[in-house]
């Protein structure tokens, strides 16, 4: 079967082997599947505004004249010795999928066919003709992980000479990784911003990068569990002012008060400290709020821990029962809690 694992595209790009003449590149980050399409491109050489040697066409194109794709495949260059086909925005499509299979079973010798598609299950036609052939090359693009954000960050503040500490750099990955050209794009904002300076700090990536909102909402849960209420009414009317329901936040802070039972549980039963139970904690906590954690354990028992969580089922139902009021029946019951913490610090 022709096909890359996603860890090892990167690699076969660096020199993709002549004799693959059908190239698939496919998967739900679709910066990335556009991102690699373009470096294959650029990477065979040849001019890629000549549209004699070049040529581009969209996947409807292609189902609405059955054969065009196989055809223009088998033309025999006129000002070169290869030509390029770039397929776009490639799915299942029957008429395509004919056509690929054709071409896998008869490759042409001189032009290579460059498809980008979207996310493509295993088993689905488009991907299964190609992975069955022996001169076609399936490249599967998913959303950056730890690893790739890390190498991305690097190379674009490199290239603008820009250093970063250690927690600025958790909180940038925090907020990156979802789409290669969103990442792409926060990044150069990033460095635009900072230009001449001789570092990029937390407020830095605060102010530009991501859901301003997000982080809103992060503070101020983090101020809730810490009893912090100058913090937490802060945080609160910022989020509200960006135009959020109060919903998410009543959300976010229940989702926390559960994680924090289950570490609570893990401390209670298993004797371990508060920082072995957010070591042990999954999803993992992100690393600058390892510390807000763990001093919330040490302060909020499974009791209080319970009695919140009730607080906050019972609070999302009334602000759906009076969405009028939702935001001020929010705020009471959060600052509630954030005094309930205060009392436990002390």
């Amino acid at each position: 079967m022709a096909q890359k694992k996603a860890h090892e595209v990167d690699r076969w790009l660096a020199r993709p082997e002549q004799a693959y003449r059908i190239i698939l590149i496919y998967g739900p980050d679709r910066g990335l599947v556009s991102e690699r399409a373009k470096r294959f491109a650029m990477g065979s050489g040849l001019p890629l505004d000549d549209p004699f040697t070049v040529v581009r066409m969209e996947a409807s194109e292609v189902e609405q004249q059955p054969g065009r794709l196989a055809d223009e495949a088998q033309t025999v260059p006129m000002f070169s010795d290869q030509r390029l086909i770039w397929v776009k925005g490639a799915g299942n499509q029957k008429a395509l999928v004919s056509d690929i299979a054709t071409l896998v079973s008869e490759p042409p010798a001189d032009c290579s066919i460059l498809i980008e598609a979207g996310d493509l299950r295993k088993g689905s036609s488009l991907r299964s003709a190609v992975e069955r052939g022996a001169s076609a090359m399936a490249l599967p693009c998913y959303a950056d992980d730890g690893r790739g954000v890390d190498a991305l960050i690097d190379e674009t503040l490199d290239k603008a000479r820009l250093k970063i500490s250690l927690e600025a750099r958790q909180l940038l990955k925090a907020n990156l990784g979802g789409d290669r050209l969103a990442t792409r794009g926060e990044l150069e904002k990033l460095t635009l911003y900072c230009a001449g300076a001789k570092e990029i700090s937390q407020d830095d990536i605060r102010l530009l990068i991501g859901d301003v909102a997000g982080l809103s909402a992060d503070e101020a849960v983090d101020a809730i569990i810490s009893g912090r209420i100058q913090a937490f009414d802060s945080a609160f009317q910022r989020f509200m002012s960006a135009g959020n329901p109060p919903f998410l936040i009543l959300s976010a802070t229940l989702r926390q008060i559960h994680a924090l039972q289950i570490m609570r549980q893990a401390m209670d039963s298993k004797g371990v400290t508060a920082s072995a139970a957010v070591a042990g904690a999954r999803p993992p906590v992100f690393f600058s709020r390892r510390k807000t954690v763990e001093n919330a354990l040490s302060r909020w028992n499974s009791t209080t821990l319970q009695k919140a969580a009730e607080r906050l089922q019972a609070t999302i139902l009334r602000t759906r029962q009076k969405p009028m009021l939702a935001s001020s029946i929010a705020r009471q019951a959060l600052l509630a809690l954030t005094v309930e913490g205060a009392r436990a610090r002390r």
